[in-house]
C-alpha cells in the first residue's frame, strides 16, 4: 500500500512537472546568477539506484545543460527542469546525503538527506555446508572451518584480479578462489599440520587463522600454532618471515607505509609492526583481547577489541587511542552512532576504498550460535555511524537481501576493488558474497 502511494505521488507530481515545465519553456526562464536559490522539498526522501527524485524550490532554469545535482557527492542524471522544480535520476551505490544543486557558481544545498537504501544480495560463492576437504568448482568444494568449535577461523582476503584467499585451519592450508569460482589449495597440506616451508603441498602449516595481501599481490598469514608470520608468493611458496613475540592472530597490510602488522589475541594483547625479516617492534600495547586489525588510506589503524566490545581507532605514528564504536565492557546487538552501538565479541575486519569498516559480528571461542550478533556491521567513515550490512541477530543459513540472509558465526571479512563483500561463514563452512546495489 505505501509503495502504491508513493507511486501515484510520484505520478502525480511527474505531471505537474511537465505541465510547470511546459509553462516556463515557454517564457524562456534562466537563472538568475548572484541570487539566492532554494530547495523548499525534494521527493522521494528514500530510495535506491535509478529512483526518480523531484527537487521544488526557486530560482531554477529550464537550461538543463547548466544545471548540476549531486547527492554525497555523485551527480545525477537529469530528466528535466524549470523555474521552480528539478526531476534528476539517482545513481547506483549513491549513499545517503543532502540534495545539491549547482547552477554555474550558484549552488544550495537542501535541509533534509536524502536516505539512500542499498538493495545487499548475499549469495553462497564457495562451499557447501559440511566440513571437510575438496577442491573443485563453488558449492562442490569443502572447508573445514568448524571441525573443531575451537577453531578461530576468519583469515580472508581478495587480490585485484578478484581471486578471493582463505585460510583454512581446520586442513591447515591456505585456499584460493579464483574469479570463476573455482577452489584449489595454495599452499600447505589438507593430511598433515606441521611446520615446513616450501611451495604448495610441501609448505604445512598448524592453525593459519589470519590473513593480509600486499601491494606485491603476496599473501601473509598469521599462523599462531606455529608462532609465525608467512609470505606466500602469488605461486604458492612459503617462507617464514618472523616468530612472533606473542602467538600472532591477526595480520594487516599498512599501504600508506608498505609495512605488515600483526597483533595477538591476548589480554594484555600487543600490536606489532614487522620492519623487516626477523624485525618487529610494539607500536600498542595492553590491549584487552585484541582481534581484527586493519588500515585506513592515511595509515591510521583499527582495531576490533574482542574483550571490550568496542572498535577502537588508533592515529597513525603517534598511536594515540580512542573509541569510535561501542561501549567498553557493555556486550550487545545495537545500531548507533559511535558509543550508542553495541558489539557482542567482535572479530576481524576489513576497510573499503572509501575508509569505510566492516566488522565480522562473532568472535566467540566456539563460534557460538548463542551470541546475539550473528551479522556483517558497517561502520561509516568519519561520522562512526554502525550499521548492519547484511545478516542479523539470528544464527542460521539463508542467501537472500540484507537482514533477511543468515550467517552463523561470521567471523571474516574482506572487501574488493569493486566493492563487492566476502564472508567466512564459519559455522556453514561457506564462503559468502555481498553484492550492494
Amino acid at each position: 500500500m505505501i509503495k502504491q502511494i508513493i507511486h501515484y505521488t510520484l505520478i502525480g507530481c511527474l505531471f505537474l512537472f511537465i505541465a510547470l515545465a511546459g509553462c516556463k519553456k515557454d517564457s524562456g526562464y534562466k537563472h538568475a546568477a548572484g541570487t539566492p536559490m532554494t530547495i523548499d522539498d525534494f521527493t522521494p526522501t528514500e530510495g535506491g539506484g535509478t529512483t526518480e527524485i523531484l527537487i521544488t524550490g526557486s530560482n531554477f532554469s529550464t537550461d538543463t545543460s547548466e544545471i548540476k545535482v549531486f547527492i554525497n557527492g555523485k551527480q545525477l542524471a537529469l530528466v528535466g527542469a524549470n523555474g521552480n522544480q528539478v526531476m534528476a535520476v539517482v545513481p547506483k551505490k549513491c549513499g545517503s546525503g543532502h540534495v545539491v544543486v549547482k547552477i554555474g557558481n550558484d549552488s544550495v544545498v537542501s535541509t533534509g538527506i536524502y536516505n539512500y537504501m542499498f538493495t545487499r544480495t548475499v549469495t553462497t560463492l564457495a562451499g557447501n555446508g559440511t566440513a571437510g576437504f575438496a577442491n573443485g568448482q563453488g558449492t562442490d568444494a569443502m572447508f573445514n572451518f568448524n571441525g573443531e568449535a575451537w577453531y578461530r577461523s576468519g583469515g580472508i582476503t581478495v587480490d585485484d584480479n578478484l581471486n578471493v584467499y582463505i585460510a583454512d585451519p581446520g586442513n591447515h592450508c591456505i585456499r584460493k578462489i579464483d574469479s570463476t569460482g573455482k577452489v584449489t589449495t595454495l599452499a600447505g597440506n589438507p593430511n598433515v599440520s606441521g611446520y615446513a616451508d616450501g611451495q604448495g603441498t610441501a609448505a604445512l602449516f598448524s592453525l593459519p587463522y589470519a590473513l593480509a595481501i600486499d601491494n606485491d599481490g603476496n599473501i601473509w598469514s598469521a599462523d599462531p600454532g606455529n608462532w609465525d608470520i608467512r609470505k606466500i608468493t602469488p605461486d604458492g611458496i612459503a617462507t617464514t618471515w618472523l616468530w612472533g613475540a606473542q602467538a600472532p592472530w591477526s595480520i594487516a597490510f599498512d599501504k600508506a607505509t608498505g609495512y605488515m602488522y600483526y597483533s595477538s589475541c591476548s589480554n594484555p594483547g600487543n600490536i606489532y609492526q614487522i620492519t623487516g625479516q626477523w624485525t618487529a617492534g610494539e607500536v600498542v600495547t595492553g590491549l584487552n583481547y585484541p582481534a581484527g586489525i586493519v588500515f585506513d588510506k592515511t595509515g591510521n589503524l583499527y582495531v576490533s577489541v574482542n574483550g571490550d566490545q568496542v572498535i577502537s581507532k588508533f592515529t597513525a605514528g603517534a598511536w594515540d587511542g580512542s573509541i569510535i564504536a561501542g561501549q567498553q565492557g557493555s556486550a550487545g546487538y545495537q545500531n548507533g552512532v559511535g558509543t550508542a552501538a553495541r558489539f557482542s565479541s567482535p572479530w576481524y575486519m576489513a576497510s573499503d576504498a572509501d575508509d569505510n569498516l566492516y566488522v565480522a559480528g562473532n568472535g566467540t571461542w566456539d563460534g557460538g550460535t548463542y551470541n546475539p550478533d550473528q551479522s556483517i556491521r558497517f561502520i561509516e567513515a568519519n561520522t562512526w555511524k554502525v550499521s548492519t550490512f547484511a545478516g542479523s541477530g539470528v544464527a542460521g543459513f539463508a542467501d537472500a537481501i540484507g537482514a533477511a540472509a543468515a550467517f552463523s558465526a561470521p567471523t571474516g571479512v574482506t572487501v574488493d576493488k569493486n566493492g563487492t563483500v566476502y564472508v567466512l561463514d564459519k559455522n556453514n563452512n561457506r564462503i559468502r558474497k555481498i553484492v550492494s546495489e
